[in-house]
């Protein structure tokens, strides 16, 4: 089994070149580092883009929302989709607007959606997706009524194409631009977690578990 993505028409980065990735570990590590993905399809009136929560497992990615949602009606009849998650680490300021950019980590999949029917493999699913938002949550709370699973929708995708970019690195300037008395440099971008804040109507002398306390202040 190859290490990398087969480079097709589809996922081959035409801009930016040098920082194009089509290995399967730098593609799913930045996968897994994201919360949000952008889902673009063809509809009959024209094309959509829809944030949605998501996890991984191998090669496939699982697609989280309500089951009767239009979303992923829509999604059901479709053959092939898009998605995208990007993660930012910084603001690049050159010398110039035009050569000032963004660090970042990006990943473009392309795959077919398939609607999850069976009750496991949903249940299975449902877990990947919290576990990729709320690492050791699922164990944690009570289990999901048989209702609460029918209401769900899910798509699995599996990854046919993909690829990654990502942007490091100092400003690349003008070499005239160097002389300019003009400050450099990077303004880095942290996405992190922040302090636990109980509900409103917790019991009293109901404390955060062990896993909770770990998911606080962490960088994502």
């Amino acid at each position: 089994m190859s290490n990398q993505y087969e480079i097709k028409k589809s996922n081959r980065v035409r801009q930016l070149k040098k920082k194009a990735s089509y290995d399967k570990k730098i593609v799913h590590r930045i996968l897994d580092a994201g919360l949000v993905a952008h889902v673009g399809f063809n509809q009959e009136d024209g094309p959509v883009v829809v944030p949605m929560l998501y996890g991984r497992e191998k090669n496939e990615i699982y697609l989280h929302g309500a089951r009767k949602a239009r979303i992923i009606r829509l999604l059901e009849d479709t053959n092939r989709i898009s998605l995208n998650v990007t993660l930012l680490d910084g603001i690049v300021l050159a010398r110039s607007t035009f050569n000032s950019s963004m660090h970042y980590r990006s990943v473009t999949v392309f795959g077919k959606p398939e609607l999850i029917e069976d009750h496991q493999e949903k249940l299975m699913a449902m877990k990947v997706i919290s576990e990729n938002t709320a690492p050791g949550r699922w164990d944690e709370v009570r289990d999901s009524h048989i209702n609460e699973v029918k209401m769900t929708g899910v798509i699995k995708v599996k990854i046919e194409e993909a690829s990654a970019k990502i942007s490091t690195g100092d400003p690349d300037d003008q070499p005239e631009d160097y002389e300019i008395p003009i400050w450099a440099g990077i303004l880095p971008i942290t996405m992190k977690t922040g302090k636990l804040q109980n509900d409103k109507k917790l019991k009293r002398g109901i404390n955060p578990s062990k896993t909770l306390n770990s998911l606080q202040n962490k960088k994502l």
